[in-house]
């Protein structure tokens, strides 16, 4: 087996990269950097996968740790995060997309040096990624915590995301919320009994990694972020507090030691 083959292989049913698609590039990467700690790499794309051409591609870092890009906003993209699963095949999971009650809202297609991603959405609305990885940097860690699903109530399209991905919902739920695990047992997402107040279609949700909740939340605050327009329990708004950066984007915050994959 060769080393991309096992590399994929390894890493298939887990969120291996985030994309941020924004309408103002230069503050969304102020505002992270504020309430993250996320430093930045610009490089020079020569077939940008997003609108083609030459254009910068802006990694985000945590360290030394790279799991996700920044991306102005294309004209047939809307605004906010998109987290990409891992799969063996683009585009064989691509096909299976309309038999699983979802919709494909962009064709596999190539990112140069990096590998093949689709666009999808779920039985109930929900944008995801699916990606085949041609590179050797492991699944981020130390960028993002699990997932954070928010659908209509309880719902949550389980067969879509079983049968495309390998992902098991975990039989410990409470009324509140219930755990999502990929092919090897790791924790990958957390699924949420609430609806978003504006708006009836399901997100995910990125889980931010911080030192400190408290203090990552008071400064989001402070450079423009609020909180979510969520029906959620007392109980869930506690523990993984989903805010708007100044775009509207939702985005939790987990802590360093809180949730581990």
């Amino acid at each position: 087996m060769s080393g991309s083959k096992a590399m994929t292989q390894s890493k298939a049913g887990q969120i291996v990269w985030h994309d941020l698609f924004t309408p103002d590039r230069a503050r969304s990467m102020a505002f992270y950097q504020h309430v993250a700690n996320w430093s930045y790499e610009v490089e020079r794309a020569s077939d940008f996968a997003w609108g083609g051409g030459e254009q910068d591609f802006v990694l985000a870092l945590s360290g030394d740790e790279a799991g996700a890009g920044l991306i102005e906003t294309p004209p047939e993209q809307a605004n906010g995060w998109v987290a990409y699963i891992e799969v063996p095949d683009v585009d064989l999971a691509a096909k299976r997309v309309d038999t699983l009650g979802g919709q494909v809202v962009r064709e596999p297609f190539e990112v140069p040096g990096v590998g093949r991603n689709a666009l999808v959405r779920d039985p109930l609305g929900a944008l995801v990624g699916i990606s085949l990885s041609r590179h050797s940097f492991p699944v981020p860690r130390r960028q993002f915590g699990p997932e954070v699903y928010i659908g209509n109530g309880d719902d949550f399209p389980q067969a879509f995301y079983i049968e495309l991905f390998g992902w098991q919902v975990s039989p410990d739920r409470d009324q509140d919320c219930a755990t999502l695990l990929g092919p090897r047992g790791r924790l990958v997402a957390i699924q949420h009994a609430a609806t978003w107040a504006t708006a009836s279609n399901a997100s995910w949700v990125p889980s931010l990694k911080v030192a400190s909740v408290p203090d990552a939340f008071r400064a989001a605050e402070t450079k423009g972020a609020h909180p979510a327009s969520l029906n959620l329990s007392e109980s869930v708004q506690a523990q993984i507090p989903i805010l708007c950066d100044p775009d509207g984007v939702p985005f939790a915050f987990g802590g360093k030691q809180a949730n581990p994959f």
